[in-house]
């Protein structure tokens, strides 16, 4: 089995057969495409692959794939269920400081989870994972070092990018935040380590797609 992980981009599915890019691509800035065989060795068919991906965008081959998906997990737990609970788009959800400030919360909790299941995690947003949970800590260093990274990675975004949770909801599909932010809580549940940002964010979501409350900006407010 060979595992694909895309990292930081941004794609909406317009229409069946027809998907636009949100982000702008990676290339040499950021390597979007990492692919790895379970067992972690390299290979002559993840070489292929991922000499096959570089027609799309940036590609490497990796030998920490389960790593590099708990990487992706926390990406996705920052940012997902708060576009779905609250309808704001990627770059509205970074500009504004509340949200910005429960991405890293979110992201501090998954770290230290990932690293309590033994997993090496890849740096995010170009820093490396302690010094997100350090923000999410409250350290001040940090804290401004993690919000200029989230604020410059806006630059690459288009208006109309949001998270595919977000998407979901607003086309009245079911979410997958069992299997994100859920997922995140319920393995904090395993190892000993409170996810309780992640618990939150998971029941508000669902309030949201049983239509007891309405997506609003107003709802994290209570996270």
């Amino acid at each position: 089995m060979v595992g694909c992980i895309a990292s930081m981009i941004g794609v909406d599915a317009i229409k069946a057969g027809h998907v636009i890019r949100t982000v702008q691509p990676g290339g040499s800035g950021h390597t979007v495409f990492r692919v790895g065989e379970v067992h972690g060795r390299i290979t002559p068919r993840v070489q292929e692959l991922a000499q096959m991906l570089c027609a799309v965008d940036s590609a490497k081959v990796t030998t920490n794939l389960w790593g590099e998906r708990w990487t992706k997990l926390t990406q996705n737990s920052m940012v997902n269920g708060i576009s779905a609970c609250t309808g704001m788009n990627s770059k509205a959800m970074v500009a504004w400081e509340t949200s910005r400030r429960v991405f890293i919360r979110l992201a501090g909790e998954a770290i230290r989870i990932g690293h309590a299941l033994g997993y090496e995690l890849e740096p995010i947003r170009g820093l490396p994972p302690e010094r997100w949970v350090a923000a999410a800590a409250g350290e001040p260093a940090a804290m401004e070092a993690v919000e200029s990274a989230l604020l410059e990675a806006m630059t690459r975004m288009t208006d109309e990018g949001r998270p595919s949770t977000g998407q979901d909801m607003l086309k009245g599909r079911r979410t997958e935040i069992d299997f994100i932010n859920g997922l995140v809580a319920a393995k904090g549940e395993e190892v000993g380590i409170p996810a309780p940002t992640n618990a939150a964010l998971t029941q508000l979501v669902k309030r949201v797609e049983r239509g007891e409350i309405e997506a609003n900006p107003r709802n994290i407010e209570t996270l």
